[in-house]
């Protein structure tokens, strides 16, 4: 999963990005509006973290921007601002959930893992490619009766090329979604876990599901197909 956070306090930025880089998530860091608004116009965002009191472009503006676009990310907003005019203006300009500071760290995350889960409700939280079964709720990803034990990259691997089944999925693409920006085009990485999952989830199988389609990418498929 992959989280914007839009926030100007650097310090405050450090620990919430410290702490969702430890629960697993992928974390891109504006600390402007305008910078946050550029980051939300060009990347696919699971959830983004936004503070109203921003410099260049308040919170409020961004949120209506990327909204009118189109962007339907969820959006949990950081504010110092506690009035219930603030909180109902912010969730009717399309926030999914608001949150005072100061606040505990544990209760951000609890609020996070909400909205993804909602976010997820409305996807197909199942799954499923001949006997491959991911289950997004609970994370629980088997094989025939063999669970599979996945790192938290692997298993946001598996689940962007599982949710793009049938479609060739480029490196680009891949890094974009699974990995932020400060990854490093030049290397090999997408391939080294693109050879971890295919020993976790091919190895032992008669029946392989990860396929290289030259000069392009990958593709999830029934081998016979």
């Amino acid at each position: 999963m992959r989280i914007l956070v839009v926030e100007d306090d650097k310090s405050l930025h450090r620990i919430i990005s410290k702490r969702l880089h430890e629960e697993g998530y992928t974390v891109d860091d504006c600390y402007d509006g305008e910078e946050g608004l550029a980051y939300a116009q060009a990347t696919s965002y699971d959830c983004i973290i936004l503070d109203l009191m921003l410099p260049k472009l308040g919170g409020l503006d961004l949120l209506k921007r990327i909204r009118g676009e189109g962007n339907q990310a969820s959006v949990l907003i950081l504010t110092a601002r506690d009035s219930v005019e603030d909180r109902v203006m912010g969730l009717d300009m399309g926030a999914d959930d608001y949150l005072v500071k100061p606040f505990a760290f544990d209760e951000l995350l609890a609020r996070v893992r909400s909205m993804i889960r909602r976010q997820s409700d409305r996807k197909d939280p199942i799954l499923t490619l001949a006997d491959l079964r991911m289950d997004c709720a609970t994370h629980e990803v088997t094989r025939g009766d063999q669970k599979l034990n996945l790192t938290i990259k692997e298993y946001a691997l598996l689940e962007y090329l599982l949710r793009n089944k049938g479609h060739t999925v480029t490196h680009s693409q891949i890094s974009d979604h699974v990995w932020n920006y400060d990854f490093d085009y030049d290397s090999n990485i997408v391939n080294v876990y693109i050879r971890y999952l295919r020993h976790k989830v091919d190895r032992d199988f008669p029946k392989k599901l990860i396929h290289t389609v030259r000069g392009f990418g990958y593709m999830m498929r029934e081998e016979d197909e």
